[in-house]
């Protein structure tokens, strides 16, 4: 009871949305600290100030999501977006080399890979990812859970095909980190964005590499990927980084001083406590959806859930104060830490009429 009364009162004092918010999947809420601490920032630069508190910030921010992920920090690099990590593992392949895909996955996970155009590129339902790894299948790259519709890849399954046949694995966890609990040290690579299940403000993404760095060229390098940043500013890199900050991009300052509130959250609230609390709730709304006739795309265990043939109901939900998406005609609701069974209800009945 203790547990639960402390998640509430964490949330409680973090949150006041002024709509039914069941659209995380697309942006999430930004906690009253991270608000709090974007002004601090702001305030520093129109200040003067020496911004050395913000670039703390940005190494506590790789020290959480190090720890949320399983790794020790020295294997995460920040930068800030997935397409760009992406772009870094997909420059890594040899002309030929064969990726497997999971059909229509987010194109960030995707597009780096199709625009080397000397790649073999090959596409199968999220289904069949793990049986579809063959002999000379180079890595395997797919979300944890997709943006569409909110199911959950078999990641045991597809960690064990690819050592079976000697792939590497690259998984985006965008749309799980926060809420499903990470096991990135399972994996080559992996990446996931902060502005989603984890609170942040857009502007930072997060890279895990081997300790090895699994063979990646930081082909985007500047001078914070330097062992010694201050001495890298002028003419090419003498020393790239010795840990996965090799990887580092330019950080958006304001983002991860924003982001490390959020992220602190997240750890008070525990990502189990997190992850009972979003699948209960996307269970009643399943459970609701049955009542009303209505069939969702499977996605058990899920917190987000894809309603087929509803997603025209979008744009008046909005109207009413209830925010969702649509996504290629299916109506998604996402749930998080914030929400409630009353926001649950009260979707369930504005799909009744």
């Amino acid at each position: 009871m203790e547990t639960t009364q402390t998640f509430d009162r964490l949330v409680r004092a973090e949150f006041a949305p002024r709509s039914t918010y069941l659209n995380t999947a697309s942006n999430g809420l930004l906690p009253a600290r991270t608000v709090a601490a974007l002004h601090e920032a702001a305030v520093l630069r129109a200040e003067g100030r020496p911004l050395t508190p913000l670039h703390e910030d940005v190494e506590a921010c790789r020290a959480a999501y190090a720890r949320l992920a399983g790794v020790p920090a020295a294997r995460v690099a920040v930068g800030a977006s997935v397409a760009a990590h992406t772009g870094v593992i997909a420059a890594s392949l040899p002309a030929g080399a064969e990726v497997l895909t999971a059909e229509d996955d987010f194109t960030s996970v995707l597009n780096p890979f199709h625009v080397r155009g000397d790649l073999k590129v090959r596409a199968v339902p999220l289904e069949r990812i793990a049986e579809s790894v063959r002999p000379g299948t180079a890595l395997v790259a797919v979300s944890a859970a997709q943006s569409a519709d909110g199911r959950v890849a078999d990641l045991a399954a597809l960690r064990e095909a690819a050592r079976e046949h000697g792939a590497r694995t690259y998984v985006d966890f965008s749309q799980s980190a926060g809420w499903l609990p990470m096991a990135a040290d399972a994996f080559d690579f992996s990446a996931s964005v902060s502005f989603k299940w984890l609170l942040g403000p857009h502007g930072a993404a997060f890279l895990v590499v081997p300790e090895d760095f699994g063979g990646l060229t930081p082909v985007l390098a500047g001078w914070v990927a330097g062992e010694a940043p201050w001495d890298s500013c002028y003419g090419p890199v003498q020393e790239l980084a010795r840990s996965a900050r090799r990887f580092d991009l330019t950080p958006a300052l304001f983002t991860f001083a924003g982001l490390r509130r959020s992220l602190e959250l997240i750890e008070e609230l525990g990502v189990e406590a997190v992850h009972a609390h979003d699948v209960a709730l996307a269970d009643r709304f399943r459970a609701g959806l049955a009542d009303l006739g209505h069939t969702p795309v499977p996605a058990p265990g899920s917190a987000i859930v894809s309603v087929p043939g509803l997603g025209s109901r979008q744009g008046g939900l909005s109207r009413a104060g209830i925010e969702v998406s649509d996504r290629a005609g299916n109506l998604r609701a996402a749930f998080h830490l914030y929400n409630t069974t009353d926001d649950v209800d009260r979707l369930l009945g504005a799909l009744t009429g």
